[in-house]
């Protein structure tokens, strides 16, 4: 009979219900963890299917409001984006639904938590440094990076094997040989067959978006309304309704971006951990989002406040999200710099989706920072061309003097050494 090593709180999903076996074996009494952030998933069957697999007790929170308020604003207010592509909706869900495992932990008096990462993925480093945030004591059970787990199980493959054994259904087949992760800001697609970059995946992969080339021919309007760089309004003319609680405008958008093939990328990212990696992602409501707001930030945000945030703020908040340092003081620092740079981003943005595309029709905002008049080309509107002149003699002073230099050198920018026009 095997020891008792004490109670464990599992991140609990269909592809951990092994792990959940595994730690039964090993002797842990096993609580399971669930966090409603949005996901297709019906909870009643996975709640029946823990239990049946012998957890003690089965936990479901509902995070999504949360989820929303809390990761996936203050994201669309920073234009947070890893690698210039990938919208971070994993990186998102992890701080949420680790806060909501603590939670539970404490109350719980569990001595360990516990994941089903693997020992060469972002999510491990996510989770840990999350709990540790959280509750610096706390001990972690990773079974990827216990030899004893991965000895027995060399991959997924091994770990099907043993759910048959063990009569457990798992949602990953040999027909459909990859793995996902979803939330209501994107599922991801990763390992098995699309570890190959160069594997088209197969059109029944896809499980939000209606394939862009499939999606209706009608192009479907909108408008969506911000307040400090937030959504607070969608409107939908061919419906006639208007969506303004914050899960409901991201459920709305996110219908409408799966209706009209909205969202898909498939990418080759680098891994926080060093390891390049091929992963498949649809992000509907948040690619509507994100060209929205970056549309209405031209009209309403300053010039340098939106340089200083795009050259700190997105990039450090992007970089924070991906690696796991949600609960750190550098990103306190950063997301309280977020308001600041978003007071003036208010007003409304009309889009048009249509197969795969969001084109931005018009934008508005009573913030008076465009002047119709004054940026015209028909009339001066107050502004005095002559003031250019000086302005660009300011301006060539230091060029001017570099240029001076190049001919004393003999190194005349007018002769074309390279590519560039000057001498390497």
């Amino acid at each position: 009979m095997v020891e008792a090593k004490g109670r464990v709180l599992l991140a609990y999903s269909g592809d951990t219900s092994c792990i959940l076996a595994w730690l039964i074996e090993e002797g842990y009494e096993v609580y399971a963890f669930m966090a409603d952030v949005g996901q297709e998933e019906d909870f009643e069957a996975a709640r029946k299917k823990a239990l049946a697999v012998g957890a003690k007790k089965f936990f479901l929170e509902d995070l999504k409001r949360e989820f929303i308020t809390e990761l996936i604003y203050p994201a669309v207010q920073a234009n947070a984006i890893y690698e210039n592509v990938y919208l971070l909706g994993t990186s998102l869900a992890r701080p949420v639904i680790a806060r909501g495992m603590m939670s539970v932990a404490d109350k719980e008096g569990c001595d360990f938590v516990s994941h089903g990462c693997t020992g060469k993925g972002n999510d491990q480093v996510r989770f840990e440094l999350a709990f540790y945030g959280l509750k610096p004591d706390i001990k972690v059970i990773a079974p990827w990076r216990i030899p004893d787990f991965y000895n027995r199980f060399a991959g997924r493959q091994a770990l099907l094997t043993y759910a048959a054994e063990k009569q457990i259904p798992v949602q990953q087949t040999a027909a459909k040989p990859w793995s996902t992760d979803e939330n209501l800001f994107h599922i991801s697609y990763e390992a098995g067959i699309l570890e190959d970059p160069d594997v088209t995946p197969p059109t029944d992969m896809w499980k939000l978006t209606t394939a862009p080339e499939d999606a209706p021919t009608t192009p479907e309007r909108i408008t969506i309304e911000f307040k400090a760089g937030i959504p607070v309004k969608v409107t939908v003319p061919d419906s006639g309704k208007e969506h303004t609680d914050a899960v409901d405008v991201f459920m709305t958008l996110n219908a409408l971006a799966r209706k009209h093939g909205i969202g898909r990328i498939d990418i080759v990212e680098n891994r926080f951990i060093g390891v390049k990696s091929r992963g498949c992602y649809e992000s509907p409501a948040a690619t509507i989002l994100r060209v929205a707001h970056m549309d209405l930030e031209g009209l309403t945000l300053d010039r340098n406040v939106r340089s200083l945030r795009d050259q700190f703020v997105t990039i450090e908040l992007s970089r924070i999200l991906y690696n796991g340092h949600w609960f750190t003081p550098e990103r306190e620092f950063v997301t309280s710099s977020i308001p600041a740079s978003q007071r003036t981003v208010n007003g409304l943005v009309r889009l048009k989706l249509y197969k795969g595309n969001v084109v931005v029709e018009g934008r508005s905002s009573d913030e008076g920072l465009y002047d119709e008049k004054f940026s015209s080309m028909d009339e001066l509107g107050g502004f005095e061309p002559t003031d250019t002149t000086g302005f660009i003699q300011i301006e060539s002073i230091r060029i001017k003097k570099w240029a001076q230099a190049n001919v004393r050198k003999g190194q005349s920018g007018v002769e074309p050494k390279d590519v560039y026009g000057s001498r390497a």
